[in-house]
Formats: C-alpha cells, sequence, structure tokens
C-alpha cells in the first residue's frame, strides 16, 4: 500500500476550508463577550499603572541624564535599567532617549 501524494490537490485556501478558523471565531467571541466586563477593568488598572511608571522612568532618564545618570546619581541597578528600556520600547516604540511626548 502506497501513501497518497496530496501536494498537487487544489485547496480553498491556506486554511482549507476554514473550519478550525470558524469554530475559533466562535469560541473567541463568546468568551470576549462573557470575560471582557471582568478582564477589562482589570486590563486598564494595570495598562494604567504601567505608562504611569514607564512615563516616570522617562522623567527620569532626562533628569538624571540617561543610563550613567540613572546607575550612579540616582543609585538604579543596571539590569532594572535595560529591563525599563525594552518595555518603554516596547511600549511606545522608542528608546526613552529618543521618545517625545
Amino acid at each position: 500500500m502506497s501513501a497518497s501524494d496530496f501536494r498537487s490537490d487544489p485547496s480553498e485556501s491556506a486554511e482549507g476550508r476554514g473550519m478550525a478558523r470558524r469554530a475559533w471565531d466562535a469560541y473567541a467571541s463568546t468568551v470576549n463577550k462573557a470575560a471582557a466586563p471582568l478582564v477589562e477593568p482589570l486590563a486598564m488598572a494595570y495598562g494604567r499603572r504601567v505608562t504611569s511608571d514607564l512615563i516616570g522612568f522617562w522623567v527620569m532618564w532626562h533628569v538624571f541624564g540617561g543610563f550613567e545618570g540613572l546607575e550612579q546619581q540616582a543609585g538604579m541597578h543596571r539590569s532594572t535599567i535595560w529591563r525599563k528600556i525594552a518595555k518603554f520600547r516596547k511600549t511606545f516604540g522608542a528608546h526613552p532617549d529618543e521618545f517625545r511626548f
């Protein structure tokens, strides 16, 4: 018995008939409707906290003159500075030295 070669058989799309996608969309829609009232307030609170923390980091970056100032004058640990730079870039899309509000 030989294995069939399906590579030349046409498919409607990369998703096939899209049955898995329709099932996922229906599931996600139902979960989002049920979870949104519970999750949105928590997400907003978390977002406010992270944003205010990063804005404070941006202010400190400029007040203390960047990386060396934060490390030497503010006493911030190098790994903390690198972590906050990475989070700032992910959130605002730019390095704190280049970003302008």
